[in-house]
């Protein structure tokens, strides 16, 4: 009786599960109504996001690509849930509209606390206003300096401008010049590795597969949660020594930027630390970012000539078309306050994570048409002049009230830089019709680096 009841669950069992099979194989080959990410039961969409990981970036935007409003839900285990958008409408409802809705949040701070701490990049409501009001003094009233060097051999292009860009900004912002464009044996240089390797690595917390995992590393001080924690001791005591050197010096508060917040006897030294982390991130980043994926694009358009980009609108034009491609954050995370539904009828649950995809919005025909994927300066040109267009369909630097400060600079030291290398050096991309990979991290940096030749143009001193 027993092998009876035996036998006849085992058949039942195989029925239900042939059944089970014919419906996802069946259903598979239909054209789904509503695309978006699959969504399976209790693993929701990790099965995808564990396949597709290592091209986060390109799979996400496919995906997109195939919504009917450019916009889909996610699922994970341990209560993750949220929306990705890169439909403009509502970016700007995210950005503009309901911007109190939409916060960084809790959880996005938490991931991010162990590097940022609570600097600008990092903070919200009051704490991200004073800083704001405090740092837009400096960004209003600083001029740039120094020049890219020269080099006949093989060199990795990003990380020499990702140096330049360290270099400067910390000159600019805190009066310290780390030197390191003067080689790997510089401590600036050192900081410089610890702060890119602290960036990956906080930006891979976003990517664990089930969030509690990646709280256990941290807590037994293991794998990528281990060499995170030996960056930022790296990085935080190099800032540390910036701070502690400026409070000995007492200098004006309208010295530089550090110093303004100084003058608040209210900052700890850690808040301090904090600033001056997230405006290196800010002031680095963007500028290192952009100019690699420029040269990279100019490239492979070798038809471009030396007039045209001689030309500052074109020049401009030249620099938003490589941001547009490749924006220097490819993606911004919020959190949803209260419930909420987007202006496409998308459905926010209080809780959720709400991130819009500026990558893929680079990307959409709705946005620049068929030829969206092509690197066009044209299509910023207007009667010979580079023209606006709304922030909600080029959030690169986001938009009010929370638009970047240092918009107007980062895009004057860039046209500055590029005109300057532009003029004086023919910049050949090594293995150009290779391709490159994007490297996820807190910004769209090059996987591998940029390995160019660089010649000086014939004439030139």
């Amino acid at each position: 009786m027993d092998q009876f009841f035996s036998v006849q669950s085992f058949l039942i069992f195989f029925f239900l599960l042939s059944i089970y099979i014919y419906l996802i194989s069946n259903t598979s080959k239909k054209k789904p109504i509503h695309k978006g990410f699959n969504v399976y039961l209790i693993l929701g969409t990790l099965p995808e996001l564990l396949q597709n990981r290592h091209r986060f970036l390109n799979w996400t935007t496919k995906t997109l690509d195939k919504c009917p409003t450019n916009t889909s839900v996610f699922r994970r285990p341990g209560k993750i849930q949220g929306v990705i958008t890169s439909n403009p409408s509502n970016v700007e409802h995210m950005l503009k509209t309901n911007f109190e809705n939409y916060p960084r949040g809790d959880c996005i701070i938490t991931l991010l606390g162990d590097f940022l701490g609570r600097g600008i990049v990092n903070s919200d409501g009051e704490l991200w206003m004073v800083q704001t009001k405090t740092a837009s003094y400096e960004f209003n009233t600083k001029s740039l300096r120094g020049k890219p060097s020269e080099t006949a051999s093989v060199l990795d292009f990003q990380d020499i401008l990702e140096r330049f860009a360290f270099d400067n900004v910390c000159k600019l912002a805190f009066n310290v010049d780390p030197g390191c464009l003067g080689g790997d044996g510089t401590v600036g240089a050192k900081f410089m590795r610890a702060f890119g390797d602290a960036a990956t690595l906080s930006s891979g917390r976003f990517l664990y597969a089930i969030p509690i995992l990646g709280k256990l590393k941290k807590f037994l001080n293991i794998g990528s949660e281990r060499r995170l924690r030996d960056a930022i001791r790296t990085v935080h005591e190099f800032a540390d020594d910036i701070i502690r050197s400026r409070l000995e010096q007492k200098l004006d508060k309208d010295a530089d930027l550090l110093s303004r917040f100084i003058a608040n006897e209210a900052n700890s030294p850690e808040f301090l630390r904090d600033i001056v982390i997230s405006f290196i991130l800010a002031g680095r980043d963007t500028t290192s970012s952009t100019l690699s994926w420029f040269i990279w694009l100019l490239s492979s358009k070798p038809d471009y000539t030396l007039d045209e980009l001689r030309d500052m609108q074109y020049l401009h034009a030249a620099i938003k078309e490589a941001m547009r491609l490749y924006p220097p954050v490819p993606i911004d995370t919020k959190a949803c306050l209260n419930d909420d539904i987007m202006p496409d009828g998308t459905f926010v649950k209080k809780g959720w994570i709400v991130a819009y995809h500026t990558y893929a919005m680079g990307r959409m025909e709705g946005i620049w048409g068929k030829n969206c994927r092509e690197f066009l300066p044209e299509r910023w040109l207007e009667n010979g002049v580079c023209r606006q267009v709304s922030p909600y369909k080029f959030p690169v630097f986001h938009a009010r009230p929370r638009i970047c400060l240092g918009k107007e600079l980062a895009y004057t030291q860039m046209k500055s830089i590029a005109a300057s290398m532009i003029e004086r050096f023919q910049i050949e991309v090594v293995n150009k019709d290779k391709g490159l990979e994007p490297l996820m991290s807190l910004t769209l940096r090059i996987k591998g680096g940029l390995p160019v030749k660089v010649r000086k143009r014939s004439g030139c001193h």
